[in-house]
């Protein structure tokens, strides 16, 4: 058995049967994926909330390389690169785009599976291609944006080729005729100053940090539940109670509403089961105060959910991916009410 423990940002003490570690995409031809796997980056995004009874398998493939474009510069990057890194990589190079996603935790190759995003900004916009390790063939496939099916926090990763396929490598097309985006509110004390990507780089790493902690100093997997996204008649219906409740265009039919904002409004920031804790500073995040167990977490994750569905009916998602001792869970602690 192997301790998991330091290879995940919430740090619950669970183990897993065999971990391996890729380096070179060959590796993957010698796994056996008929027995259960756990693809793992850096961990920032997955709590193990028992012990695996299959293999981890961390992606640890290296590599950045840069063509410039008439229009545009290419981007490969290898799944194994730390996501923040490459921003500043980039920038450091005048390469512009990705910062409104500055700060964000984890891997190149995680970055698709979410569909991260932050600030009016999403990774998708910035896809040209997937590559990955096709499990059922045992072949090198490359996916056009469009067959990753991109999503709020959501991709074909998710779906039809969960499970199925490993990420190795990503292409980037980034824009030369760069233009700031600073639609998010927190951003647009920029608007009048004409910002370069530093500064708005260096605006979004200072909003990141006086909201979430760092999980090196408190065990957290930052944003834990997803915006929900609401027709624009339920909507309709909370503006009547709650006015000042934010809001985000969607589409014509739907909003999507701040999670954190409605976990606030339930006072619940400092609520805490066991060592399992509403992060002070940001309602949206969930915090591992040293000694918290799987059982508190779940406890925890319910407890909100119903608190919400109650107050707002609202049903929220939790947008860190829960892994059980064989695969991923899912906790619903609202039953059909």
């Amino acid at each position: 058995m192997h301790a998991l423990q330091s290879l995940h940002t919430f740090a619950l003490p669970c183990q897993c049967h065999q971990l391996v570690t890729i380096s070179d995409g060959q590796q993957l031809h010698d796994i056996d994926f008929s027995k259960p796997f756990c693809l793992l980056g850096e961990g920032s995004n997955t709590i193990f909330v028992d012990d695996f009874a299959g293999t981890v398998i961390r992606i640890a493939l290296r590599g950045i390389s840069i063509e410039e474009r008439d229009s545009d510069w290419l981007i490969d990057v290898a799944a194994g690169e730390n996501w923040h890194a490459l921003v500043v990589h980039l920038l450091e190079k005048n390469i512009a785009g990705l910062e409104n996603l500055a700060l964000i935790p984890g891997t190149v190759g995680a970055a698709p599976v979410q569909n991260i995003g932050a600030y009016g900004v999403e990774l998708a916009e910035f896809i040209e291609y997937v590559e990955g390790f096709d499990i059922d063939t045992k072949q090198c496939v490359r996916l056009d944006n469009a067959q990753c099916e991109f999503g709020y926090r959501d991709s074909v990763f998710k779906h039809a080729r969960k499970g199925r396929f490993v990420i190795t490598q990503v292409g980037l097309s980034l824009n030369k005729h760069w233009q700031p985006k600073l639609s998010y509110a927190p951003l647009q004390v920029l608007r009048d100053r004409q910002p370069t990507a530093k500064q708005v780089c260096e605006t979004v790493i200072n909003i990141r940090q006086s909201k979430l902690p760092d999980p090196n100093v408190l065990a957290n997997a930052g944003s834990f539940f997803k915006n929900p996204i609401v027709s624009n008649e339920a909507v309709a219906k909370l503006k009547q109670r709650f006015t000042t409740m934010p809001v985000y265009y969607v589409d014509p039919h739907q909003q999507k509403i701040a999670a954190g904002w409605l976990i606030e409004q339930l006072g619940l920031k400092g609520h805490q089961i066991g060592d399992i804790a509403v992060y002070q500073h940001q309602a949206l995040v969930l915090v591992n105060l040293g000694q918290g167990t799987s059982d508190d977490l779940i406890s925890m994750i319910e407890y909100i959910q119903q608190h919400v569905w109650r107050q707002f009916s609202v049903r929220l998602e939790h947008e860190v991916r829960l892994m059980g001792q064989h695969d991923e869970i899912h906790i619903q602690g609202v039953r059909n009410e």
